[in-house]
């Protein structure tokens, strides 16, 4: 593994010229272009004069931690060194500057010249090393967690670092007897690193955008270890979040030809977030896996990232032409308000009034024209799927009694039909259902059966493993369902009759973290025929070719998102859950819900 950043840093020498304060306050956009300059200029040289003690500089205090009882990664031990800067003040919450790594050797010199001259604000730098499991502490060990935690592409370590780490960091006291006191407001928390440490400092802030804003990374790992190298692809097809990245890198980096060009990588990565309206900047020198020279520039690094503060970090505009296509500007997600306590088995109605199954109350709630979720129902049954019928009647699979059963207008479940062990269900417009049944097993294959009026029942196809998620295309003429431990969607011709045929894998998902399956939940389609999949990513959104083209994110923190449906009048707003929470956003496009008449498609072609 690349050595730590710490064993870079350049040890700053004396030098006797003053800071002095500046008291107009952090620089402002304005001064981007002349710290750009500064920050490539300085890339190849000795260290700054920001990075050198000063005469009457006032200077903080170092302290040390360990947490050896971490939930997150059981038996491990995690060293950790807090510096907290003259000026701390426990009366105001603290910025944060989270080091990957450790603290830097010249990090607290740099951060008393620029915290009294005023281009930072008060901050206190915590450094974390990654995990040991020891066999013989501090000699050998078990488990080395290094590449484990930061170079793991989910939001794993993001929780360490604020359910563990910053609140541990909390308890502490300076020699003085002064709480440490920590701001959890994004804007006023940064991360950084070098190599491992660079991408785990990214991941950081692109897991909990809710939490951190400001990154810079130096020589990131960007590369094939444990899914960094897919960070171009997600970031040019994701909703952009706000953050803001300067990246640091050399043209000869390259630690081990296994795995690949950090270099390279970093150029894609620069390059996706550019083109995703991201607030990026980078350096490139002629160095190899060094993070000596991103040490020299930490400084106006520091400068460029913590300007307009404490003005928050904005999102930018994305050119994916999926997301401009379906997004209206500046309408994001909302959480749906309410006593309720859990959100499953989302279906909408003919007038878009949207119905869900609250588990944890037994109660079936519908959200209408108020906002404010209504109960239809209490004391329902373990519902797992509910769909509305053309006719604007409630229908819900119950697969611990068997039963597909309708909710009629006085609250009371009516027994539709028997035997069926279903999970997800569909009302056709012509009256009909489809349900989908999983296996008994996780080895046994699972069926997709047509229900008619009549009770007659037919199955359409015995090859899936418990589907997920089903959707008609809105012409008809296709069927989708997917699997809930697979990245694929299976795509169905439609008979004349009604039956499936010339089943394909057809639409391919991005996974969650280097995570092997994307755990599937419903799937939707608009009008264009677009179809949307709930999935831990968040809602990926396919062209009719089958490919990822955009993601949204639903509001952090939050969970996967399991399940989605169309609602409003005009069935223009898009419903999310997470199992807990519900969202809602208004969309330029029109959802298809399933219970529609067949209309036609757009013109496409094979793309």
């Amino acid at each position: 593994m690349p050595l730590p950043l710490r064993t870079w840093i350049l040890i700053a020498s004396a030098c006797a010229a003053p800071v002095t304060s500046r008291a107009a306050g952090l620089p402002s956009g304005a001064d981007v272009a002349p710290i750009i300059a500064r920050i490539r200029g300085e890339l190849a040289g000795p260290p700054t004069e920001d990075s050198k003690p000063h005469p009457g500089v006032p200077h903080g205090e170092m302290l040390e931690g360990v947490i050896a009882d971490s939930v997150a990664y059981p038996g491990t031990e995690h060293a950790f060194k807090v510096y907290v800067p003259a000026q701390y003040d426990p009366a105001k919450p603290a910025c944060v500057l989270v080091h990957l790594d450790g603290i830097g050797e010249s990090d607290p010199v740099v951060l008393d010249n620029l915290i009294l001259s005023g281009d930072v604000p008060v901050m206190v730098e915590v450094g974390i090393s990654s995990g040991t499991v020891w066999r013989q502490k501090g000699a050998a060990a078990y488990r080395w967690n290094r590449s484990f935690e930061f170079d793991t592409t989910d939001g794993s370590f993001a929780r360490f670092v604020l359910e563990e780490l910053l609140p541990r960091v909390e308890t502490l006291r300076t020699r003085d007897g002064r709480p440490i006191r920590l701001s959890h407001e994004a804007r006023d928390r940064a991360a950084t690193g070098g190599s491992t440490g660079g991408i785990g400092s990214f991941t950081l802030a692109w897991e909990r955008p809710d939490a951190f804003s400001r990154v810079y990374c130096v020589v990131g790992t960007f590369v094939s270890m444990r899914g960094g190298n897919d960070y171009p692809a997600l970031i040019r097809k994701a909703e952009p979040k706000p953050i803001r990245v300067f990246l640091e890198d050399g043209s000869t980096d390259s630690w081990n030809l296994l795995f690949g060009s950090w270099y390279d990588a970093n150029l894609n990565v620069e390059s996706a977030l550019s083109f995703s309206g991201y607030d990026v900047e980078h350096a490139w020198g002629v160095h190899g896996h060094d993070g000596g020279p991103g040490a020299v520039i930490l400084p106006d690094v520091l400068r460029w990232l913590w300007r307009g503060w404490p003005l928050p970090v904005r999102a930018g505009e994305s050119s994916n032409d999926m997301l401009r296509a379906i997004l209206v500007q500046g309408q994001g997600w909302e959480r749906v308000p309410g006593t309720y306590r859990s959100v499953s088995a989302l279906a909408a109605d003919t007038e878009g009034r949207v119905t869900f199954f609250d588990p944890a109350r037994s109660e079936i709630d519908r959200v209408g024209e108020s906002g404010v979720p209504e109960a239809l129902a209490s004391q329902a049954p373990e519902v797992a799927g509910e769909a509305y019928g053309p006719d604007g009647t409630l229908y819900a699979t119950v697969p611990g009694r068997g039963e597909v059963v309708a909710l009629d207008a006085r609250g009371r479940f009516n027994t539709v039909a028997s035997g069926l062990r279903g999970d997800r269900i569909l009302a056709t417009s012509s009256g009909d259902w489809i349900v989908a049944e999983g296996g008994r097993s996780p080895d046994e294959a699972g069926k997709l059966w047509l229900l008619h009026r009549d009770g007659s029942r037919s199955v359409l196809d015995s090859t899936l493993h418990a589907a997920a998620g089903i959707a008609y295309s809105p012409d008809h003429n296709l069927f989708f369902a997917a699997e809930r431990g697979s990245l694929r969607v299976t795509s169905f011709v439609v008979l004349a009759d009604g039956s499936l045929a010339d089943a394909e894998p057809f639409y391919w998902l991005h996974p969650a973290g280097g995570r092997e399956v994307a755990r599937t939940g419903n799937l939707v389609v608009d009008r264009a025929g677009s179809l949307y999949a709930a999935t831990p990513l968040g809602v990926q959104v396919c062209d009719r070719n089958g490919r990822v083209r955009a993601i949204l994110w639903l509001p952090q923190p939050s969970g996967p998102v399991q399940g989605l449906c169309w609602g409003g009048r005009g069935f223009d707003t898009l419903y999310a859950t997470d199992g807990t929470g519900l969202f809602r956003r208004r969309m330029k496009v029109a959802g298809f819900p399933g219970w529609s008449v067949s209309a036609p498609l757009p013109k496409d072609n094979a793309g």
